[in-house]
């Protein structure tokens, strides 16, 4: 007579933890604790005029244009793939020749406001995080979306930002044009 095993039902916890470990290893580094309301509900969001909307113009349409670019942890250039924090800093320097932090949770910390989900312009940034940790950063576009570099093995994309892991995951907002 052969015995089975019983296996209690772990894989599904397992490919959870490993889902965040992938989007930890993006955008890691030791984090401020953030605390923020969630973002809006699908079709409640404002349109909020940016203090500069060319330069808002600018960052947006570098932003998309890189969406479809592979992701690659460390990654700061088109030709070399993105992390989150290596997307944001690009875009940036290359629209505006302006130098941000260069890790999700640097630049979470830096000066400038912190902002209500319901007063995003174009061009700011938009953090995530759990338990008070800020682990990953994008690029609000606008009308509750925003462009990232989410995890190994994808590419730079555009998501909503009331969707249910970004919304369950939102830490806050800086506005980075004045």
């Amino acid at each position: 007579m052969h015995i089975t095993p019983v296996v209690p039902p772990l894989r599904p916890r397992l490919l959870a933890a490993a889902a965040v470990i992938l989007v930890l290893a993006g955008c890691g580094g030791p984090a401020p604790s953030v605390k923020s309301t969630p973002p809006p509900a699908s079709g409640h969001w404002p349109a909020v005029t940016p203090a500069d909307p060319a330069a808002a113009n600018a960052v947006l349409m570098r932003a998309l244009g890189l969406v479809g670019t592979p992701y690659r942890y460390g990654g700061n250039t088109p030709d070399s793939g993105f992390d989150c924090s290596g997307l944001v800093n690009y875009v940036y320097r290359d629209m505006l020749d302006l130098r941000l932090p260069r890790s999700s949770s640097e630049l979470a910390a830096m000066q400038g406001p912190r902002l209500a989900p319901g007063k995003l312009a174009t061009g700011d940034l938009v953090f995530f995080g759990s338990r008070g940790q800020v682990w990953h950063v994008g690029i609000y576009v606008g009308e509750g979306r925003f462009v990232h570099a989410p995890s190994t093995g994808g590419t730079v994309r555009l998501d909503h930002l009331d969707g249910p892991y970004w919304r369950d995951h939102y830490s806050g907002a800086r506005r980075v044009l004045h």
